[in-house]
């Protein structure tokens, strides 16, 4: 009985909080995909933990933390790799000849404009103007409204498989 109200709690906690975990993170790590892969680690890390130990006291922060930690882990990675690779002998003259300086000048520009609210940015990003209506509409229910696929689709009166392919996308 307990673990079905622990169970009951986790899907409450995810679904009032997983918009803004996911905004935050993707903030940190500058993808999504990525930060809605690390917000769902802390979800299962929840699923484990909290039926054991109990619920914490500020579940929400927890979840926040867990992923956020998910996400430094994730960066550091990703930076190991990056030294990696140029220990291996990447020619950083001939990748920078390679490119194009205004386009990612303006590119660099672009990231470093500071929207100041991370649900304010994930909705920017999921309304980006290179996705199509019907894709945008889904991403963004499915990002900040935290509905699943089976419910987005149920609204569009559409198979599931075509609105997880939107989602993707």
């Amino acid at each position: 009985m307990a673990t079905t109200d622990t169970q009951r709690a986790i899907d409450a906690v995810w679904r009032i909080e997983s918009a803004r975990i996911v905004a935050v993170v993707a903030r940190m790590v500058r993808d999504v995909g990525v930060a809605e892969e690390l917000a769902q680690d802390a979800l299962v890390a929840a699923l484990e933990h909290w039926p054991v130990d109990g619920l914490p006291d500020n579940p929400g922060a927890w979840l926040m933390t867990t992923a956020k930690h998910r996400a430094l882990d994730r960066l550091r990675q990703d930076a190991l790799h990056a030294r990696k690779q140029q220990e291996l002998g990447a020619d950083l003259d001939a990748l920078q000849a390679s490119v194009v300086p205004d386009f990612v000048d303006a590119l660099d520009a672009a990231r470093q404009d500071d929207i100041g609210d991370d649900l304010l940015r994930l909705i920017f990003t999921a309304c980006h103007p290179v996705l199509g209506t019907e894709a945008r509409v889904a991403l963004t229910l499915r990002l900040l409204g935290g509905l699943s696929t089976d419910e987005i689709a149920r609204a569009f009166l559409a198979p599931e498989a075509t609105i997880a392919q939107r989602i993707v996308r």
